[in-house]
């Protein structure tokens, strides 16, 4: 019995330990989670100036004409950059990436050959144990990434969707919703064009009435060329952002459900810990009284 008490108290000297170390994870990732949060402000109203002339662009179908005299010497695959983490302890964050990456690849691609772009150890070491078309990995973002940390990467898509290596691209990660919640989104960010803006309807709709008139100087055309490729790259950067947040929201979480899970194994092995004890000390006292007795006898 005096074993077993101590391989009680061994076990919750043990979890005590354990829980000391996730609750220190989960303020990190929380203290990370509060510094994106305030660089992404900053992110937003640029994207958001870009995108007001972009979408002027649109409505006079110029975007329309430059996709096409760009997809007439590309191929037509469809490349998709999925977005994960390099480390685990983010609960199910790549779990969920993944599936439901696979199941978007499915809907648009089905069997066609396609491209996977993986950003973040975990979904590059999934698509090669499964044998898929790897055409560029990248690990090792960090954890409040800026703009020109991720330039790289950026440019990277870019300059492979200018040089034709595929014709579609579309990006798929895990879009922070709150502290406790996200959401898969995949979207078409390649080629930029009216049917692309289409789908941001919804947030146009939030946003303020295009209502201005616009004076090129020099014309449109040429405003267009410089406009695209930040619009571009802007909304590359800004899915590793958003991708980033939910995987601290999510680490965070994990870090808190271990903490809790602790507390309640403690409670546990503390009770068990009484009853050996109690047990024990029940054990000594019939026996010194039985020995009392063999004594008087």
């Amino acid at each position: 019995m005096a074993e077993s008490i101590s391989d009680v108290q061994h076990r919750i000297a043990s979890t005590k330990n354990t829980r000391q170390i996730t609750q220190a994870m989960q303020m990190v990732q929380t203290s990370k989670l509060n510094q994106i949060q305030k660089a992404a402000v900053g992110y937003q109203d640029y994207a958001a100036k870009v995108k007001s002339v972009v979408m002027h662009l649109a409505k006079s179908h110029l975007l329309d004409d430059s996709s096409s005299e760009s997809q007439s010497t590309q191929s037509k695959k469809a490349a998709y950059l999925v977005i994960t983490s390099d480390r685990g302890m983010v609960g199910s964050y790549n779990s969920n990436v993944l599936r439901e990456t696979n199941e978007f690849i499915a809907s648009h691609s089905g069997d066609d050959d396609y491209l996977i772009l993986a950003v973040g150890g975990t979904g590059a070491d999934f698509y090669k144990k499964r044998g898929a078309n790897i055409a560029y990995e990248y690990r090792g973002v960090s954890d409040v990434p800026t703009f020109n940390e991720v330039r790289e990467i950026v440019k990277t898509v870019t300059s492979m969707y200018d040089d034709g290596v595929f014709s579609e691209l579309y990006v798929c990660y895990n879009h922070f919703v709150n502290r406790i919640s996200s959401s898969f989104r995949g979207e078409k960010m390649l080629p930029v064009d009216s049917e692309t803006l289409s789908g941001d309807a919804a947030e146009e709709t939030q946003a303020p009435a295009l209502t201005a008139a616009y004076d090129m100087e020099p014309s449109e055309g040429e405003v267009l060329k410089v406009v695209l490729p930040q619009y571009s790259e802007s909304l590359v950067f800004g899915a590793i952002l958003d991708a980033k947040t939910a995987e601290h929201a999510s680490s965070s979480n994990a870090m808190k459900s271990a903490s809790d899970n602790a507390d309640d194994l403690i409670a546990n092995l503390e009770l068990r810990y009484n009853r050996a004890r109690q047990a024990a000390i029940t054990t000594e006292i019939t026996e010194i009284t039985g020995g009392q007795e063999a004594l008087n006898n």
